[in-house]
């Protein structure tokens, strides 16, 4: 039995995590942490489900007081950051869907893990067709090396552009040598017109209600252009991911970051 601790128990993703766990017969939930009803039950709670696990608002005392294997973080970048790093040091094996850290952040969280001797996830992203399209884009751009991402996600999203966009960018940079893209001579009338750059791409982030997490990478080459799209129109997508992740990470012994890595 796989015993795990979820935080953000009450966001969107959170709730579907719970469900995710409480179908799944090998998986146990023991514990969520929660920045509100710290010492209720999840049962004291209307908006969670009528059980009998405790809630935290300190991760210290939860994985102090709690025997976890996993622990699932689905809040914000500046809360997980802390959540995953305080797991590490427990030697309880992070799975995070956090997205938004810092490049030294992830870099900090690695050489904790490598320490520590535990191993962990950190995705951007859990759907496994949207893995798939970054992976992909980034064998195109071998072959395109003019690209533009655009990442739709629904208004309440915190960071921009997001994981995905960033982690897709970084694929391609690996394989594609720097270029400038766009006429030398271009200017922007309103400032961002053009989106963010990275690495001589633009990432263009559409925030509005009614999405929930969408991306297209657009290649363009002479008389042809090229579209990998990607849809999640619910947060059940992600659930696949988070499960392989679960059952992947307990044979790790470091930190990785991105889906792809536990993908065969």
């Amino acid at each position: 039995m796989t015993r795990i601790i979820i935080a953000g128990p009450r966001g969107k993703m959170g709730s579907e995590a719970i469900q995710l766990v409480n179908s799944t017969e090998s998986f146990e939930l023991v514990a969520c942490i929660d920045r509100k009803n710290d010492g209720k039950t999840m049962r004291d709670v209307e908006s969670l489900p009528d059980l009998d696990v405790p809630i935290y608002e300190s991760v210290e005392e939860c994985f102090q007081q709690i025997h976890a294997d996993i622990f699932i973080d689905l809040t914000v970048p500046e809360t997980g950051y802390i959540h995953t790093k305080a797991a590490l040091k427990n030697h309880v094996r992070p799975v995070v869907g956090t997205s938004g850290f810092t490049t030294k952040q992830i870099e900090e969280l690695t050489e904790v893990a490598k320490s520590e001797k535990v191993g962990g996830l950190i995705a951007p992203n859990f759907a496994v067709g949207a893995v798939l399209m970054m992976q992909f884009a980034q064998t195109a751009s071998k072959y395109f090396p003019d690209v533009e991402i655009i990442e739709k996600h629904h208004d309440q999203k915190l960071d921009a552009p997001s994981g995905t966009a960033i982690k897709t960018a970084e694929l391609i940079s690996s394989v594609r040598s720097y270029k400038e893209q766009g006429h030398e001579a271009e200017k922007e009338t309103l400032a961002g017109a053009r989106g963010a750059n990275s690495d001589g791409m633009r990432i263009h982030s559409l925030r509005l209600p009614g999405l929930v997490a969408h991306q297209e990478v657009i290649f363009g080459s002479s008389g042809q252009t090229l579209t990998i799209k990607h849809d999640s129109y619910n947060r059940e997508s992600f659930m696949a991911g988070i499960k392989l992740a679960i059952e992947e990470v307990m044979k790790l012994d470091k930190l990785v970051y991105g889906l792809e890595n536990i993908l065969e």
